[in-house]
């Protein structure tokens, strides 16, 4: 069992959590994931690696209320136990001194970009971290970032704070400026990974992003996951979750990720009625 050992509301549909896991801990890497269950009845729901602590044996993962499981996760408090909490899973990001890199994250995608930034930022890298929200309240973790940043730009699609606009807008002017930056991370919706892969693209940057279709079992064997990069089947969980952004096939993740859109309202509709869902969407 998997203690739950702090927890935070950071808006009123994203929570933090740090669970008490020393064997996943001690092996932590940036850009790998958990799976875990709420219960022994309970779906399992993938959540990427916001942070680790080695010393203290705990990670942090940040979620956003989704579906049930999720929903049903944010109902737990300090001193409660998961039932299965596996991993680190799928491959750590590719950590060197390449020079100039470029992270952007949106959303709840703000936190697995930190240990990801951090890292780059311990190898030598200058680290220009570019994070959005649509509102002003839904920004979370800018101290975090501006401690492992050279420079830090904050965006919000309302304009509330920082810059008014979305994130691939100032990543543009960076490179219409001629920056030279070696490479680019980003970390959030499909939608942002996508245009944050077109904006890089005519300048020939390389750019990882980090997928997050439908997962099932985490080891490759369900084949929920894949994703087509390079014409090439991939399996998100094994293979990733991080990829070459120019390379993925956009159009095919994005109708993936909506596969089960009718049922995760269903499972919803249920649970508002009292029933308890198996459906297998997060």
């Amino acid at each position: 069992m998997y203690r739950i050992v702090h927890k935070e509301q950071i808006s009123p549909v994203v929570h933090l959590m740090v669970i008490e896991a020393p064997e996943v801990a001690a092996k932590a890497s940036p850009g790998q994931f958990v799976i875990l269950r709420v219960d022994d009845e309970g779906e399992r729901v993938p959540l990427t690696i916001a942070d680790f602590d080695r010393e203290n044996g705990t990670i942090t993962c940040i979620f956003q209320e989704v579906g049930y499981t999720t929903k049903q996760l944010a109902t737990f408090e300090v001193g409660d136990h998961l039932a299965t909490f596996v991993g680190p899973l799928g491959q750590p990001s590719e950590i060197d001194n390449y020079g100039t890199v470029v992270l952007v994250g949106g959303g709840v995608g703000v936190a697995p970009i930190f240990p990801i930034a951090r890292a780059l930022k311990q190898a030598g890298n200058e680290v220009i971290t570019i994070i959005g929200a649509r509102t002003k309240e839904l920004l979370f973790w800018e101290d975090r970032l501006r401690q492992c940043s050279d420079e830090l730009i904050v965006c919000t699609d309302d304009g509330s704070y920082g810059y008014h606009g979305l994130v691939t807008e100032p990543l543009k002017q960076l490179l219409d400026k001629g920056k030279k930056v070696a490479r680019v991370w980003s970390i959030g919706p499909t939608i942002m990974m996508r245009f944050v892969a077109k904006t890089t693209s005519p300048f020939e940057v390389p750019t990882t992003v980090s997928m997050n279709p439908i997962m099932v079992d985490g080891t490759g064997m369900c084949g929920a996951c894949r994703v087509s990069v390079g014409g090439e089947t991939k399996f998100a969980c094994v293979d990733g979750p991080e990829f070459d952004g120019h390379k993925v096939d956009w159009q095919l993740a994005m109708r993936r990720m909506n596969a089960y859109k009718d049922k995760e309202q269903q499972a919803l509709s249920h649970s508002h009625e009292g029933g308890h869902c198996q459906c297998h969407s997060n």
